[in-house]
């Protein structure tokens, strides 16, 4: 990326938004954090990814919208996937904090953010494209937990913030094509938000590794 960035600390929230994002990006850490060598070539409920895979793509996401959100929209590269092997915990937490502190600039929700993976011929309002990446890392975090057997832990407040987000992404023939963001949504069930979010984004609760 270029131009200005945010610092290596988190930021003083006092958007509520931004303190729900920072708290479910905390969260991620923590479970990424607990990931080894051994654990990255584990399955994940995302088809055909393993765990290293998968946190290569959210570490590259991270620093997309963290370059989206300073309005950086030249270089498409810092999409891109990123190795996780030689650190995961490391490489993923750099990204956690380049992001967080991305969103915490001045303004920053306030301005039209170009996110390619979704949509490359113009852009969304800063905070909707805030709202996409807090879903994304919920249900990816989800991913993680999954992946290594242990539950989630997203708080209730953060999962009450992602569940209308969840009802508004469109469902139908597109989340069948390649590379579709998630899958067609399941029948609902009897569970509570996380549940609720994960069946309405095509993942399966109980998926087991």
């Amino acid at each position: 990326m270029t131009g200005r960035g945010p610092g290596d600390t988190l930021p003083l929230m006092t958007d509520p938004f931004l303190s729900l994002h920072a708290r479910a990006l905390a969260r991620t850490d923590d479970l990424v954090r607990t990931v080894s060598a051994a654990d990255l070539d584990r399955p994940t409920p995302c088809a055909d990814w393993t765990l290293a895979q998968l946190l290569a793509h959210m570490v590259g996401q991270n620093n997309g919208f963290a370059a989206a959100a300073m309005g950086e929209t030249e270089d498409r590269t810092v999409w891109a996937d990123k190795p996780v092997r030689h650190d995961a915990g490391g490489v993923y937490g750099t990204s956690v904090k380049r992001v967080v502190g991305a969103f915490n600039e001045p303004g920053a929700l306030d301005h039209p953010w170009l996110i390619p993976p979704i949509r490359e011929d113009r852009p969304f309002p800063g905070r909707a494209a805030a709202g996409f990446h807090l879903l994304d890392y919920v249900v990816h975090g989800w991913d993680v937990a999954a992946a290594m057997g242990v539950p989630s832990g997203f708080d209730a407040e953060v999962l009450a913030a992602v569940l209308p987000l969840a009802e508004e992404v469109p469902d139908g023939a597109d989340r069948q094509r390649p590379g579709a963001l998630f899958r067609p949504a399941l029948p609902p069930g009897d569970g509570e938000a996380l549940e609720a979010i994960l069946r309405m984004l095509g993942r399966d609760p109980g998926w087991r590794p």
